[in-house]
Parts: C-alpha cells; structure tokens; sequence
C-alpha cells in the first residue's frame, strides 16, 4: 500500500508531461495556421490596410465617401490578384511612411517616389508610375525656370519628394504641412516659388483667378512605388507579382488612359519587374463610366 502514493504521483507527473506536449502541440499548430491563413503578416487576415491620402487627384483622393485615384484604384487590382480586399485610411503624408513602418499600415498608396532616404524607413515594391515637378510662382513672376530659384524663398510640402529635392539642391525651403498651405503662401508673397507635384500646381493656378501661373516641369527622377514595412518581404514580393499580372491583363494600361488622358509615358520607364509587356489601352479592358478628373501630369509625393 505504501507503493500507491508513488504511482499515484508517477501518474501525475506523466499526465502533466502528454498535456505539456500537448499544448505544444497546438501551439505550434496555431503558428502554423496563422501562417498560413495570413502569409503577408497582415493586421487582418485577407485585408490589405492601405494609408492613403484624400485631396490629391487624380492618384488618390476622395469622392463621394469613396477613396479612389489611379494608385488607389491600381492596387484594389493588384490585392484582387492576391485574394485580399483593401480597407484605405486617409492620413497625412507626412505621417505615412513611419505609419507603415510601425504597422498601422500594412501599405502605403500616395504617389511615393523612391528615394534612398525614404528606404532608411521603409522598403518599397517595384515602380508603378512616374511623375513631375511643377514650379508655381506668383502673376509676374521673372522664374521661369528651377535654375533660378537660388536665393529665392521656396515652399515645399513637408515630407515629400519635392522637399527633398529642394533640400538636395540647397534651397532651404520653407515646409508647410499640406498643399493648402503653400498656395496660401503664394498668394500672399510670402514665396517666391513653389516646387509642387505638377498635376496639384496646375490645377492650384487654374483654380487661382490668375495670381499663380506654372512657371516649368521637369521629369521626376525617380518611379512612384507603394511601401511596406521594412522585412516584409513577403508582402513587397507578392504585391510586385500582383503588379505585374494587371499589368499583363492591360489594367495599368486602362488605368492610365482613364486618369492621365493624352498622357505621354517616357521612353525609358517601364512599370513592374520589367518582364511584362503592358498593352496599349485600346486593347486592354474597358474602363467602367466614371468621371475623374482629368491631368497631364501625374503627382509624385
């Protein structure tokens, strides 16, 4: 009888160690689901959570309660392709890139140009786009070239590409936080120039009643690509698949047509990987009867 507390705890012990296995088990288990029901290491399995912006057509922007634009609408395809809706939330640019970073985005859909600054905070996916500077300035202003704006007070938006650019050059720009901002400044005197995406500069100078006038554009140097979290790799490498199958089925190409009519695409860029051949947009799907607004340049942020 003295032998029964022995086995009895024997038992226990034993009990203890198939229930420890088994929880382990099923943890393992559990990693290996998640995994697998969400391999791009989503915030919500199956939805693609986008910060996006809400005033700069035509890329992206909001109508009707609705977030749309060429980028926006280029990567609820590119996600169709993966099996993933996109849920966009409007943010500030300036916000964004770190936003996406510390995943509050899984993706960041604004016109990004890819800068290797910008790569110091997030990765990027393959180029979807180009883009161009405009230079607004005031009625009667004497630029009428970006070789003339040293010494010149100069605004930018803070945080984009067109920052950058005026940072690199020397410029010392005043930042203002949104487009708004630096019209305002325009109108008042308060600049002498403003570097701006071309497409938001020429639509500010029709909309001004003659005290903005687009001065010049030049070719950004650099694609627009969406952003991801630095590592996620499996979600850059899957978006650049995606992108590169609607741009075989002639989407980008529709895309374009629909948002940039007239548009001329430089020689020398060529969207996706590369391997893929975009057909022209009289033979890719026909666009669904939605009036956009309509822009002979595209904006790069």
């Amino acid at each position: 009888m003295r032998f029964l507390p022995a086995l009895t705890r024997a038992a226990a012990l034993g009990a203890a160690t198939i229930l420890a296995a088994t929880a382990l088990t099923a943890c393992g288990d559990d990693s290996s689901s998640d995994a697998t029901a969400n391999p791009y290491g989503l915030a919500q399995s199956g939805v693609l959570r986008a910060g996006t912006l809400t005033d700069a057509p035509p890329n992206v922007y909001l109508k009707d309660g609705k977030f749309t634009g060429f980028d926006n609408d280029l990567l609820t395809a590119v996600a169709g392709k993966l099996g993933l809706t996109v849920e966009f939330v409007g943010t500030d640019f300036s916000a964004l890139l770190s936003q996406v970073n510390n995943r509050k985005f899984d993706v960041g859909s604004s016109s990004i140009t890819i800068t290797e600054a910008r790569r110091k905070t997030v990765d990027f996916g393959n180029g979807y786009d180009f883009g161009y500077f405009g230079l607004d300035v005031p009625a009667g202003s004497p630029i009428t070239g970006f070789d003339q704006l040293a010494g010149k007070r100069v605004v930018v938006v803070q945080g984009t590409v067109q920052d950058d650019y005026a940072t690199g050059k020397q410029l010392n720009p005043v930042r203002v936080p949104d487009y708004n901002g630096a019209i305002n400044q325009l109108k008042a005197g308060t600049a002498d120039a403003w570097i701006a995406p071309a497409e938001i500069g020429e639509k500010s100078a029709t909309d001004s009643n003659g005290k903005i006038t687009v001065a010049a554009k030049q070719l950004s140097p650099a694609p627009t690509a969406y952003a991801v979290a630095k590592g996620n790799d499996k979600l850059r490498e899957a978006l650049n698949k995606g992108l590169d199958e609607v741009i075989a089925d002639g989407t980008w190409s529709r895309l374009q047509a629909q948002y940039y009519p007239g548009r001329p695409i430089p020689a020398d860029f060529t969207p996706g990987s590369g391997t893929v051949k975009a057909p022209s947009a009289s033979t890719a799907p026909s666009a669904s009867a939605t009036a956009v607004p309509s822009a002979s340049a595209s904006i790069a942020s």
